[in-house]
């Protein structure tokens, strides 16, 4: 399965979670902006979900385009945020809309994050590795 999230990729990451105390316990809470980006991400990778969650070994990959107006386009974005916290967020989110059971099954990743002037956004391919 292959498709792209036509979306502005968001720079917030799963690591963004704050803390408080409450009756001397840490209680950890999203932000609102990563919660926003949470329910951006589920809203449009609902549209692909398989019509059942994947079983074993999964391979996903994934294309990150920044938009820009300054770098030439299809170059790497070498700053932050970093290509693993990003994953954790985008995987947390199709493990929450149901792609799998758990992220733990994706067994190969390949990550890239480019600068985009023309088509910024995610594209993603995930592939059963039972199938291979």
């Amino acid at each position: 399965m292959e498709f792209f999230l036509e979306l502005a990729p968001p720079t917030v990451t799963a690591q963004e979670h704050k803390v408080r105390v409450v009756r001397g316990k840490p209680m950890f809470y999203d932000t609102p902006k990563l919660k926003n980006a949470r329910a951006a991400f589920e809203s449009l990778l609902r549209q692909y979900i398989p019509p059942s969650p994947m079983e074993g070994p999964v391979a996903l990959t994934v294309e990150w385009r920044f938009s820009t107006k300054t770098y030439k386009e299809g170059t790497y974005r070498v700053t932050r945020p970093d290509t693993d916290n990003l994953q954790k967020l985008l995987k947390d989110c199709m493990t929450r809309v149901g792609f799998w059971r758990d992220d733990a099954q994706v067994c190969r990743e390949e990550v890239t994050k480019r600068w985009s002037r023309e088509k910024p956004g995610i594209g993603i391919k995930v592939v059963s590795l039972n199938d291979i």
